[in-house]
């Protein structure tokens, strides 16, 4: 890090760099491939962005988009000063994407991968699209594809010093991906998790 890069760290509210930092500590399933990429600019005055992916046996099983924002002002919709932004992508199986109790299935893990980290939130709100491809002509030989979709936000509830638990909320996030993904949960963090292993390339600046 150069000297200009250091000053910019250091201009950022410290709640902020807290969270930030806390994100790149958290400690994740091995199964989980993540890197910090660049982000969006215009839905608050700072954030940070990473991505995903559930890779099992060399092949991507869900992937994903985590957003931080933080407005030290505070935010009206958001009723605080942080909230969490997040994009959630999975193929399916056929006989999963025909549940007609999909949508609220999948909700629900979002929800309750929250709970079950014991993490207080606020404001929830989003979507669940679910998706089917059929092929045609020159690509006849491929089988029909369902893909589900959860677009989702809410607010981390603050603890001492204006901080959330964000590393806990980006672990939940992780769960959620890994439910999504088909894989078996687990009752406890692997010690041999490597925090943000690289994914594609070099980290985004």
């Amino acid at each position: 890090m150069d000297s200009t890069e250091g000053n910019a760290a250091h201009a950022l509210p410290l709640p902020f760099r807290a969270a930030t930092d806390a994100l790149r500590g958290a400690r994740l399933r091995p199964e989980i491939e993540v890197e910090q990429v660049r982000a969006p600019k215009k839905l608050a005055p700072y954030a940070y962005a990473l991505e995903a992916a559930v890779v099992d046996d060399g092949n991507d099983l869900a992937d994903g988009r985590l957003v931080l924002l933080h407005d030290p002002s505070g935010h009206d919709a958001w009723q605080g000063t942080f909230r969490l932004v997040t994009l959630v992508r999975a193929e399916l199986e056929p006989e999963m994407a025909a549940d007609p109790l999909l949508p609220e299935v999948c909700w629900s893990w979002l929800t309750g991968a929250l709970q079950a980290r014991g993490l207080s939130y606020g404001e929830p709100s989003g979507t669940v699209t679910r998706a089917g491809s059929h092929y045609f002509g020159g690509l006849s030989e491929r089988a029909p594809a369902s893909q589900i979709e959860i677009r989702a936000s809410w607010t981390p509830r603050e603890g001492m010093g204006g901080v959330p638990d964000a590393a806990s909320h980006l672990t939940a996030w992780c769960d959620l991906l890994c439910q999504i993904a088909g894989l078996p949960p687990v009752a406890t963090p692997d010690a041999s998790v490597v925090s943000l292993p690289q994914r594609r390339g070099p980290q985004a600046h």
